[in-house]
């Protein structure tokens, strides 16, 4: 039966491809932005926000001018708040959550404010862990967190109300209850898929969001405070990336046609899974890995390149000709994002045994520039994305890869649903771009007398 239904599946998807093929160079000819990429590579201009720069270059003449990548989180420096976090010793996602959604620091006062108010919502509703967690397990916690995302909406009695007061409420309590559902998701999926044992923690709702994380994926329940302060400057360096990044125009997109926070959420969610996008941080652990397997001597730069080359070639990883990791469609020089984590991992990757993986990271983002140029013939500058360096960090943290990008995702909430109320209250009209149109005409046909 599944043999039979693959030679249809087969000669069905013949007749789709026969019909679905347009001529590469129509795109030219029409002009159109694939990607809604202008033909120098800058984004096309869809919108207006106040909440996060993304700087990588600078135009100059009309020519794009490469620079050191900055980026700012409503006019402040990223890496300032992962700064000033780390110089006080304390926990700084919660600290950019408030000014991403509201525009400004918080006050001490209202900082304590915010941790008490995420504290009351970490908590799930009642029920919801056994009857939409256990009983329907995913083998990907991506898609888990979209599914228990649009299952909220169910539990909630203004779900379709999108007033700003009501949008902000929903967004906290996204915000707060987002870690207890992946890692409980993900304990299911252990005893579901990979016949281990769950373990569902109770929460400690005073606990930082990256103390719930680690708290909660753990048997014995143990962290140190070194391994917290790591992966809250994971999820200050996730929690937003300008409003043209996919997942995040996904949210507004969906925002703009009036839906709802969980519809809007739970299609972000979607985005960011992709390989493109989140998903890359997997695919670097699997580049790396192979990598760990394919060269004799991971010290020695010369093998090192050449199994890059393999990489570009196709000829090694996974085929797909890619180096993940390396380059952006925005940074040019260099990411300040992989900056940060090569600045405070590094001590971390020697003390906890994976110094020479780190090391062979480096040498991969000192190599590929070069041969890029050698293989690609291109001299356009390539540097490292965040991507290539986080899931080194989380494999250090004894991360599991199933939450590489669920990690990714909650951080990112706050980000996303600051740009949905900035779409809420200023965007005002449905995102609606043209598609042309190059269908020629065709007459209707008797079924009788089709072939």
């Amino acid at each position: 039966m599944q043999t039979l239904l693959q030679e249809q599946l087969s000669a069905l998807c013949t007749q789709m491809r026969a019909h679905n093929a347009i001529d590469p160079a129509a795109y030219s000819t029409y002009e159109v932005k694939r990607g809604l990429r202008n033909a120098d590579g800058t984004g096309v201009m869809a919108g207006l926000t106040k909440i996060c720069s993304v700087d990588g270059y600078s135009v100059k003449d009309g020519e794009r001018v490469a620079q050191e990548g900055k980026l700012y989180y409503r006019g402040i420096d990223m890496l300032h708040l992962v700064e000033g976090a780390v110089r006080e010793q304390r926990f700084g996602f919660e600290e950019t959550a408030w000014l991403l959604l509201f525009g400004a620091l918080p006050s001490k006062a209202n900082l304590l404010l915010f941790n008490e108010i995420l504290a009351g919502c970490r908590e799930l509703p009642g029920n919801f862990t056994e009857d939409v967690l256990m009983k329907t397990p995913s083998p990907d916690i991506m898609n888990k967190l979209a599914h228990s995302v649009l299952s909220l909406y169910a539990l909630d009695p203004l779900a379709d109300d999108t007033s700003l007061e009501n949008v902000l409420r929903q967004s906290i309590q996204l915000i707060a209850q987002l870690p207890a559902i992946m890692t409980y998701s993900y304990q299911v999926k252990r005893r579901a898929y990979d016949k281990k044992s769950m373990y569902l923690h109770q929460l400690k709702p005073e606990q930082s969001t990256a103390e719930t994380i680690l708290r909660t994926i753990r048997s014995d329940k143990a962290f140190t405070a070194e391994e917290a302060a790591l992966l809250d400057i994971c999820l200050i360096l996730h929690a937003d990336h300008g409003g043209g990044n996919n997942s995040t125009f996904t949210a507004r997109v969906l925002t703009s046609s009036g839906t709802d926070t969980y519809s809007a959420l739970a299609g972000a969610i979607g985005s960011l899974k992709g390989p493109k996008h989140g998903g890359a941080n997997l695919k670097v652990s699997q580049m790396l890995q192979y990598m760990l397997e394919g060269i004799a001597d991971i010290t020695e730069e010369g093998q090192v390149a050449d199994f890059l080359k393999l990489l570009l070639l196709g000829k090694a990883g996974d085929g797909s000709k890619l180096i993940y990791g390396m380059g952006h469609a925005v940074y040019t020089l260099s990411d300040p994002r992989a900056a940060a984590l090569k600045t405070y991992a590094r001590d971390f990757s020697e003390r906890s045994g994976y110094g020479d993986q780190f090391r062979l990271l480096e040498t991969v983002e000192r190599l590929t520039p070069e041969v890029f140029r050698q293989v690609k013939g291109s001299d356009k500058p390539v540097c490292a994305n965040v991507d290539l360096y986080s899931g080194l960090l989380y494999k250090m943290l004894g991360i599991p890869q199933d939450l590489y990008s669920p990690i990714f995702a909650l951080a990112r909430t706050a980000g996303w649903c600051a740009h949905r109320l900035e779409e809420l209250q200023t965007g005002g009209r449905i995102v609606r771009p043209a598609y042309k149109s190059v269908a020629g005409r065709a007459e209707y046909t008797p079924l009788a007398a089709r072939k």
